[in-house]
């Protein structure tokens, strides 16, 4: 079947049909002729590459009318080896293009094809050199009223810009050069204008981090201070806007980047790469951009995207199965429209879903109906054309379930992704979008809305070159403003396609670039810790929001083609959560020593957030209860409750039943289970003394005392002795350790005495002699012992 685009205008007028038809065979038969002979006074070409390179930089007016002249200028540079001679730079109308596709295959051409290229205007309207230096560019400008081109019927004529000369080896005239563009001819309105919305994106990259300063302001940290530049006069945002307020267009927005300009504007940190955030420099041109901002969109429409721009595709391929992946989703949802409206003081449309370049499929439409969108913006090269429409159908299409498609024009969507830095590039592109929104106009009397939807983040010469065309777009005859509500709401056209293309058609080329499902699988990892962690706070709105949309960041459209950058950003948030979840732990501890049958346990939470935390429990447990009980039990909790800043000790009773070591665990858990952060285990060592051994040790210290009493009765009796001898029989002492009499006749007697053994040496109370040895220990003291060892409690 034959492309839509390709089926020339109908009309019912029959004789502007006969004019139109004589046009096309007046305007083919120079095609015809140069493909039999070369026409008389007709330059040769050369067969080989173009040795001269031909720039058109200008040419104005885009879209001429009558009266108008057209003003041409650009640069011819020889590329060959041999210097040109007797060179003019001519301007040549070629035929008449009806087609869409035609425009396409005179794009594509890079050869001079004698006739198809039409014939030189000549005489006056000629620019000559006396000779083109190889290497040195030459500027020409030519100026020709608009009649002297002789242009007949309303539509896109193909317009070429040649260079003619010699060269020594061939010394005569020939087309060394030539550069195509096209000229659209609408002199006057057009019997049916087409509505043309034009989306105008305010998207970036991401560039706030999770991170904030650590006091009450939460000072937001960036990535860089790339966002500064880009907002700076001249900087690609700032072309954005500066360009976008003078059109009539639907701004599209990521109310991230609101968020982060807005952040911008009080005191802010950018990461170093050491770790630690230096101050940023950007708050004058942040406010500067936003107040200029809202003055443009005031009583403008502005669709605003989710939170983040997240990649629908992505999502809806390798995330929807992950848990809490399209929680995500509807929470970046209904977070849009709030941010714009806090900020640029309008009340945005969340009812647009736009997934990357406008490719769908069944997956992709069901994610984005999901969060809350009822309209999806596709594109024509997705949701192709399969009926026999003779023309370019209106954009919205019925797809099922209550989801309208708006399908956006791809022709006129991806006219300006190429390098636009140099002027001929970017007039090319410019000439070649208004051709093909006026073939599409003049394909039929029937009126239809067109889309344009270009690329998400247009450099700032593309965006130069899109503002360039699309104010022609909207002073030419054939074409009129329209918004992007009124668009979806139009009359879909009858035969135009409504079928979503299988996931199997989805291309390639977008798939590689997808986040895979493990980034979902991290975020996922990131949620559940930070559930966990909210749970202990008494301000969860701390944390709530900045890790919030730095999830929603994680997913965003601008990581494609940047997987490495994209992990990188999800390890860092993960990082900073688990570095703030660390700053809530149980302190360390050493072994401790228990004697006695009870003593107490102290076990300390530190807290070094700003904020208090609660919702704690504190778990003490002995692994060896037969030997040491936390409580009653084998483990004991507390709930904690800790200030900003401080720490707390908590102290757990213990009783112990035998002596040895003990592993004590120490946990602390969410008051709904959770564990939080790691254990401390540390070792108990239990020294207990039993009911036997301290009836030993009492019975023990009861027979010293009564020992030392003995000796204290014997040392006074035997004092008093010495002091008062007897010296008759009648004095006897009676031996009170054996009962024997001292003056018994075999004891007493000297004779009877061992030798050597002297009276001294037999009475065990006798005075101490001076010859005896000094003793090495001290005497020892009848008073009573000690407490015993002191009790760690």
């Amino acid at each position: 079947m034959a492309e839509a685009a390709d089926f020339p205008r109908l009309t019912t007028s029959p004789a502007r049909r006969w004019f139109r038809r004589a046009g096309v065979l007046l305007t083919g038969a120079p095609l015809l002729a140069g493909l039999l002979q070369l026409p008389a006074g007709q330059p040769a070409y050369a067969a080989a590459s173009d040795p001269v390179v031909v720039s058109v930089d200008t040419l104005t007016p885009s879209a001429p009318t009558d009266g108008d002249t057209l003003t041409v200028s650009g640069t011819v540079t020889n590329k060959g080896k041999r210097t040109v001679t007797d060179a003019h730079v001519d301007l040549r109308v070629g035929q008449l293009l009806t087609t869409r596709s035609g425009i396409d295959d005179v794009a594509a051409r890079t050869d001079y094809v004698p006739g198809a290229d039409g014939t030189e205007i000549g005489g006056k309207y000629v620019e000559k050199f006396s000779k083109l230096t190889p290497g040195v560019a030459q500027p020409f400008t030519i100026s020709v009223p608009v009649d002297k081109l002789d242009l007949g019927q309303d539509g896109v004529y193909q317009f070429g810009v040649s260079l003619s000369g010699e060269t020594a080896a061939e010394p005569y005239e020939q087309v060394l050069g030539i550069q195509r563009t096209f000229l659209p001819w609408q002199p006057e309105e057009a019997d049916t204008r087409t509505r043309t919305t034009v989306l105008w994106p305010l998207i970036s990259t991401v560039h706030m981090t999770a991170e904030t300063g650590p006091g009450e302001q939460q000072t937001p940290v960036f990535l860089n201070d790339d966002l500064a530049t880009e907002i700076s006069p001249g900087g690609r945002l700032d072309q954005l806007l500066t360009l976008g307020k003078d059109l009539d267009v639907t701004w599209v927005i990521d109310p991230d980047l609101l968020a982060s300009v807005d952040a911008m504007i009080g005191t802010y940190g950018v990461q170093g790469a050491d770790g630690t955030a230096t101050p940023g420099t950007g708050q004058t041109v942040a406010k500067q951009w936003l107040a200029e901002l809202q003055d443009a969109v005031a009583g403008k429409e502005v669709v605003a995207l989710p939170f983040a721009d997240p990649d629908l595709a992505s999502i809806a391929h390798n995330g929807k199965n992950v848990t809490g992946t399209l929680s995500h989703l509807k929470s970046a949802t209904d977070v849009a429209a709030s941010t714009v409206e806090t900020i640029l003081h309008v009340t945005p449309s969340t009812d647009f879903a736009w997934p990357v370049n406008g490719a769908i499929d069944p997956s992709i439409v069901k994610i984005a109906t999901s969060a809350g969108a009822d309209k999806v913006i596709a594109r024509s090269d997705s949701l192709k054309e399969t009926g026999d429409l003779p023309y370019t159908p209106s954009a919205a299409r019925p797809i099922g379930g209550g989801t309208t498609a708006v399908v956006a024009d791809t022709r006129l969507s991806t006219a300006f992704q190429g390098d636009m830095t140099n002027a001929d590039g970017s007039t090319l592109a410019v000439q070649k979008f208004l051709a093909q929104s006026l073939t599409t106009t003049l394909q039929t009397n029937k009126q239809r809305t067109v889309v344009v939807a270009p690329q998400r983040m247009p450099s700032t010469s593309q965006a130069q070159t899109m503002a360039e065309a699309v104010t022609a777009l909207q002073n030419a005859n054939w074409s009129e403003s329209q918004e992007l509500t009124a668009t979806a709401d139009t009359k879909p056209d009858p035969g135009a396609t409504t079928k979503v293309p299988s996931a199997s058609s989805y291309p390639a080329t977008l798939r590689r670039h997808q986040l895979p499902q493990s980034a979902f699988a991290q975020i996922a990892t990131t949620q559940d810790k930070l559930d966990n962690f909210k749970i202990i706070l008494t301000d969860r709105t701390r944390v709530e929001t900045p890790f919030g949309r730095a999830i929603n960041r994680e997913m965003a459209t601008s990581w494609r083609g940047r997987s490495g950058a994209a992990d990188s950003f999800r390890k860092g948030v993960e990082s900073y959560l688990d570095d703030l979840t660390d700053q809530v732990k149980l302190i360390e501890k050493s072994e401790t020593k228990l004697s006695g049958g009870s003593a107490t346990i102290p076990v300390t939470v530190q807290n070094n957030l700003v904020q208090p935390v609660d919702n704690l429990v504190l778990r003490v447990t002995s692994t060896n209860p037969t030997r040491l009980k936390i409580g009653d039990e084998d483990y004991q909790e507390q709930p904690v409750e800790v200030s900003g800043g401080h720490s707390q000790s908590v102290k757990f009773t213990t009783s112990s039943n035998a002596n040895g070591p003990v592993t004590v665990i120490a946990q602390l858990y969410t008051k709904d289970g959770q564990k939080y952060g790691p254990a401390v285990t540390f070792d108990v060592k239990v020294t207990e003394f039993t009911a036997m051994v301290m009836l030993v040790i009492g019975g023990g210290f009861l027979l010293l005392v009564l020992a030392g009493l003995r000796m204290y009765t014997q040392r006074k009796r035997a004092a008093a002795r010495t002091e008062e001898p007897g010296d008759g029989p009648e004095d006897e002492v009676t031996d009170e350790t054996d009962g024997t009499d001292r003056n018994d006749e075999n004891h007493g007697s000297p004779e009877n005495r061992p030798q050597g053994e002297s009276d001294t040496a037999l009475r065990a109370d006798a005075p101490e002699q001076p010859s005896d040895p000094t003793p090495d220990t001290a005497p020892e003291s009848a008073d009573p012992s000690g407490t015993g060892e002191r009790v760690d409690r």
